[in-house]
């Protein structure tokens, strides 16, 4: 009797065994990454700096080029803050936002989440400073990307003061303060904004670099010697970012599109000790980063 009833036991449990087996190998749900495209020129690839290069195997270059640049140090803060991004970028140096519209679209026509664009350094090359061809073009591409992914956030970069554009003669911003260029610019991407439903917002990179100016984190004049102790953050045309300051444009990117306060990031923050920027100044940084996200 015991033995039919062991048997009996063993019959009924049998058929789970091989349920249980396929529930042990099916795969875990896995969590796409989100999409993140960089639309710009130079002041996205990180030209004249260590930056341009730096971990290109770790992003998309659409353009096969192989610049890692601004992108790629985004990428990094997500990794080190636990998060899935995949990202790309669409880079021409010199060029303006209507040239990736006009000539590369067909290149990153496609669903993206966010998408962050660059428009050149003055607005127009020819009438520096005027921000008709620049909202125009932000409607154009704000108009694409929708169509792909109506969800899609698409911010506008602002960009710094350029030190050649105000310390020396013939510059458009010459003698003016240096914080007017990067204001001027802002105002600019916050017209596109209002003029433009598709864009979500504004990534105040001009105003961090003002910030750090009245901080005495950096030094606003590269012309007459860098202060001890503040970082210069323009490279040697003084046009272009330095290290330290596409460190901070990528810190000011990465706050603005994730929301994570980038003084998580720390004193051991990995890009920052790569690329040979102090502890001490990675940090002085991702605050001057954090105050202007607090401040908009």
């Amino acid at each position: 009797m015991l033995a039919r009833m062991i048997a009996a036991l063993l019959a009924l449990a049998a058929p789970a065994a091989p349920a249980a087996a396929a529930a042990q190998r099916a795969p875990a749900t896995v969590q796409l990454p989100r999409t993140i495209l960089f639309i710009g020129n130079s002041f996205t690839q990180g030209a004249h700096s260590a930056v341009r290069n730096w971990h290109a195997d770790r992003v998309t270059d659409l353009t096969g080029a192989g610049y890692g640049g601004v992108p790629a140090l985004f990428k990094e803060f997500t990794v080190e803050a636990g998060l899935n991004y995949a990202v790309s970028l669409e880079t021409q140096g010199g060029q303006s936002l209507a040239f990736h519209y006009d000539q590369r679209r067909q290149l990153f026509d496609r669903a993206w989440d966010v998408v962050v664009l660059q428009e050149y350094s003055t607005l127009d090359r020819d009438r520096p400073g005027d921000a008709t061809r620049y909202i125009r073009s932000v409607g154009q591409l704000g108009t694409l990307l929708r169509v792909r992914n109506h969800a899609v956030r698409v911010e506008l970069m602002a960009t710094w003061s350029r030190a050649d554009q105000v310390y020396q003669p013939g510059g458009p911003w010459f003698g003016k303060p240096v914080a007017t260029m990067a204001d001027e610019l802002r105002v600019a991407a916050d017209r596109a904004r209002r003029t433009n439903r598709s864009v979500s917002g504004v990534i105040p990179v001009g105003q961090a670099w003002n910030r750090a100016f009245a901080a005495g984190v950096a030094d606003p004049n590269p012309y007459d010697g860098i202060a001890f102790g503040q970082a210069n953050l323009w490279s040697y045309d003084h046009y272009h970012a330095s290290t330290a300051g596409y460190y901070l444009e990528a810190l000011v990117v990465f706050g603005h599109v994730t929301g994570i306060d980038p003084r998580t990031l720390g004193r051991g923050e990995r890009a920052a000790e790569e690329l040979g920027l102090s502890p001490e100044l990675a940090v002085a940084l991702q605050a001057i980063a954090r105050e202007q996200l607090a401040a908009r």
